[in-house]
């Protein structure tokens, strides 16, 4: 069925019941989160090379038209450390940085996100989120947090270093290492220091002097706040920026508004170079949603609609270009503040956005002499969910080839550059599930004595006999896979020249396609032709269905089995039956 409004607009669901019990839950929520959102916001604003009040933008309108939208109770969008390096990447392939068209660029490639995902959940296409290998995800954004790192090195040590990929980067950072500003370094590194101890140790200090839990649990999760105002009392105290500190500077107060004149005025050439990096943008930011979405539901007993929640991100990215803002997605740490701070219903992104708004509209002045460093830290402590070197050696050990997979994407993610590497990253994954699939594992299966099971002959005790050969297919025949079986059949004939019956045991086949089906005809033609007759046993209902759609049945020349040991019993009577002995 098409979605309806309310598959569009869940909140008509969700709003019918809502009271004062989820409104406590939902402020305390909204605020905790807001105390963190804003600092995350201003520094993932200027990792994607965009204005710092840009991830207030990107925090506000979004966030509203998500909580309309959304199915999830917890999660809410906003800037993410991977969907900013990954606008600044593709934006910075095609327009230079830090100039008015960069920005207009940023915000187009986020309405080209926006209509994709929406275009995606109005078909219904959550499929999508398979596209991407686990192994390949994981190396794909492990170089991105390496390259994330690398980006905001020049900021704590007050050098232009730059570069598209790491050779080009240690290269820069080689040429720039006498120019390091020992100020800009004191403060960044004092930054991230503290930063990591507050995320480590200020909750249960604050508990060993008897402080409240709750009080605690806020105070620890307000920490990069409470820096960053620290930082910008010592930087005005001391007149940081005379001695040559780089600090954020001006911040305009107010709303975010439409800006349809810029994105306009943005080149077709341009949009045209966004398209693949916007259709990549999409679906990395799906996945991830999607995996945080699922994850926190099965945490709470609850249920996400996959397709909505595509929609909903669609409608926050749409939102965000038609602001002036650039990407936005989930955040895990973001989602469970929320969640563990009592959030109940998306009706706390509702409130969050509320007191972002003001926070635009108010306190942007003071935040003029927030030190660069101190937003390079903020993004550098957040990294570490983002790296994980711990799933390579699991991946060697368990599957070579997903491994393979998953070392190739982060190389060319970190040697070349962050839309190659994804792209690499869905190619390897769909070839590596053609190549697996294109040779299905093909079972000699013999029945295990006193039983009526029927087991592979290479593993275990079974008996066979010498005129009738079974094997079982163990994936669904399409296309890719159909010659390899006519080829496995016809090696196991020349191996077993006393066979007259060929028993196909179909108990994993889900489907069989067109050039499948052709592939059965020309077996069973060569059986035919040598003496043999071809069986089927234990076909599932909707591929007996479509069998019965074409002619093959008419012409086979054996028969369609329920079980395959009524098969081998009828096709060779003085096999024992189990239930005879018994």
């Amino acid at each position: 069925m098409p979605p309806t409004l309310r598959d569009w607009f869940p909140i008509l669901r969700w709003s019918r019941g809502y009271g004062r019990q989820q409104l406590a839950g939902d402020l305390t929520a909204s605020t905790v989160v807001t105390l963190l959102l804003i600092p995350q916001s201003l520094a993932y604003a200027v990792l994607a090379g965009m204005p710092p009040v840009t991830g207030l933008y990107a925090s506000i309108v979004p966030m509203v038209v998500y909580a309309l939208m959304c199915s999830s109770t917890v999660l809410g969008p906003g800037p993410s450390a991977l969907r900013s390096i990954m606008s600044l990447a593709a934006v910075g392939a095609v327009v230079g940085t830090g100039s008015a068209d960069f920005v207009a660029a940023s915000a187009v490639l986020a309405v080209m996100v926006g209509l994709a995902l929406l275009v995606m959940g109005g078909l219904r296409m959550g499929f999508m989120a398979s596209f991407l290998s686990q192994p390949v995800l994981s190396g794909f954004i492990t170089a991105s947090g390496l390259l994330i790192a690398m980006s905001q090195l020049k900021h704590v040590l007050g050098t232009p270093v730059a570069g598209d990929g790491l050779p080009s980067f240690l290269h820069s950072v080689a040429q720039h290492l006498d120019q390091i500003h020992g100020l800009t370094l004191a403060v960044g590194v004092s930054a991230l220091a503290l930063l990591w101890a507050t995320r480590r140790w200020l909750r249960p200090a604050l508990g060993g002097l008897g402080v409240p839990e709750v009080v605690a649990d806020l105070v620890a999760k307000a920490s990069p706040l409470l820096v960053l105002l620290l930082s910008i009392v010592l930087t005005t105290a001391l007149d940081w920026p005379a001695q040559g500190l780089a600090v954020v500077g001006d911040i305009p107060q107010g709303l975010p508004s439409l800006v349809l004149a810029p994105l306009l005025g943005v080149p077709a050439s341009t949009v045209q170079a966004l398209v693949v990096p916007a259709l990549l943008v999409a679906v990395m930011t799906f996945i991830e949603q999607i995996s945080i979405a699922q994850g926190m539901a099965a945490r709470r007993g609850e249920r996400v609609d996959v397709n909505a929640e595509m929609r909903a991100m669609g409608g926050a990215n749409l939102a965000a270009g038609l602001t002036g803002a650039f990407a936005v997605g989930a955040s895990f740490a973001r989602t469970a503040v929320v969640a563990e701070s009592g959030g109940r219903t998306p009706a706390s992104g509702l409130i969050t956005a509320a007191l972002l708004a003001l926070t635009a509209l108010f306190l942007t002045p003071w935040l003029h002499n927030l030190p660069m460093a101190v937003l390079a830290a903020t993004i550098l402590i957040s990294l570490g969910t983002l790296i994980d070197f711990r799933s390579f050696a699991p991946n060697w050990r368990y599957a070579r080839a997903d491994f393979a997979a998953q070392a190739l994407t982060f190389a060319v993610t970190l040697l070349v550059d962050l839309v190659t590497g994804l792209t690499v990253g869905v190619i390897a994954s769909l070839t590596l599930h053609i190549w697996r699939s294109s040779r299905p594992h093909i079972a000699v299966v013999g029945n295990v004595p006193g039983t009526e099971h029927y087991r592979n002959v290479l593993r275990h005790e079974v008996v066979t006999h010498p005129h009738v050969l079974g094997l079982r297919v163990d994936e669904s025949l399409f296309f890719a896979n159909a010659r390899y079986l006519e080829d496995r059949v016809s090696a196991e004939l020349a191996t077993h020249p006393a066979v007259r019956h060929v028993v196909l045991q179909c108990t994993a086949v889900n489907d069989i396609d067109a050039s499948a089906l052709e592939s059965l005809r020309r077996i069973h033609q060569r059986l035919q032709d040598a003496g043999v007759q071809l069986h089927l046993s234990e076909v599932k209902g909707p591929v007996m269905d479509r069998l019965r759609r074409s002619d093959f049945l008419d012409r086979l020349s054996g028969r369609v089995f329920l079980t395959h040991h009524q098969a081998v019993h009828e096709l060779a009577p003085q096999t024992p039956d189990p239930a005879a002995q018994i």
